[in-house]
């Protein structure tokens, strides 16, 4: 706000040519219009930008622009898919070039951007991909297609994903609210020890078979719950159970490299594996079955 309260006063001192249209491009393309005489009003005689009108533009401009940036991934045949670089109007940028074209001569624009750049690059992937520090296998019945779904959904969500140092994972924000409208479908899960349907049941399998992978890796875990009955898919005290408006499942990357987490679906089997670079410093974590009750 700032600037354009500087922009205004300076620019609008300065003569001011009345050509029609300001032409925006981006790429070298039009990609919008601007009429000097509908964007004016008129302040003790001499002409100024209106700024509503050009918050509005500017909020569409960055609409037409805006470009996602998306991290590098793993596929399932095990080729590194390409990061995308995103980009973003540069606001302040375009800010000062609008205003002097505006109040001068030019006739177009060409739209400033800046780059976003990925959070996981193509290299990265290639160097944290070589040793393997953790794994874990659990069985499902395939036949429930439901329960099957909500699983391969969870499990595509975490598949692939860096935890750089000192980094925090939570399992809720990474996969996100399961919803319908997600694909997320309604099957049997455990709500204060009953058995009852909701959308997303199941999904507690893979945060479960996270669980023991990270674990059985040695890296540091934060937050766990168990359910508040019996489940049959990990041996017992061995389970997290996660749920939107409640537990969440989280550990924390202490070492001195980034871990990646691999998690795949193979007919009724969900393999979570976690990987690392040869540079890791790590220490694996030997796990203890808990003795059964006589």
């Amino acid at each position: 706000m700032k600037l354009l309260l500087t922009l205004m006063l300076f620019f609008s001192a300065q003569p001011f040519h009345p050509q029609e249209n300001l032409y925006i491009t981006y790429k070298g393309e039009p990609i919008a219009t601007v009429n000097r005489a509908e964007y004016s009003i008129p302040l003790l005689g001499v002409p100024t930008l209106n700024t509503k009108k050009y918050s509005d533009f500017l909020n569409y401009l960055e609409e037409q622009v805006y470009e996602e940036s998306k991290d590098a991934k793993i596929s399932r045949s095990g080729e590194i898919q390409q990061e995308h670089v995103g980009v973003r109007l540069d606001k302040d940028k375009f800010t000062k070039l609008f205003y002097s074209h505006f109040f001068g001569k030019g006739d177009s624009l060409e739209v400033p951007i800046q780059r976003i750049y990925p959070r996981v690059d193509s290299e990265l992937l290639s160097t944290i991909r070589v040793k393997k520090i953790g794994q874990y296998v659990t069985h499902f019945n395939s036949s429930n297609k439901e329960r099957s779904t909500n699983i391969a959904l969870s499990a595509a969500a975490i598949d692939s994903y860096v935890l750089f140092q000192n980094e925090t994972f939570s399992f809720n924000q990474v996969v996100g609210k399961r919803t319908a409208a997600r694909g997320y479908q309604p099957a049997p899960e455990i709500i204060k020890g009953e058995l009852i349907e909701g959308i997303g049941g199941g999904i507690c399998q893979t945060s479960s078979t996270l669980f023991n992978a990270v674990d059985l890796a040695g890296v540091k875990i934060v937050e766990r719950y168990s359910h508040s009955k019996r489940v049959g898919y990990v041996p017992p005290g061995r389970d997290a159970t996660v749920s939107w408006y409640g537990p969440d499942f989280l550990f924390k990357n202490t070492y001195n490299q980034p871990i990646l987490i691999r998690a795949k679906v193979y007919g009724g089997s969900l393999i979570v594996t976690v990987y690392s670079s040869e540079d890791i410093n790590y220490q694996p974590r030997k796990i203890t079955p808990k003795p059964k009750k006589g």
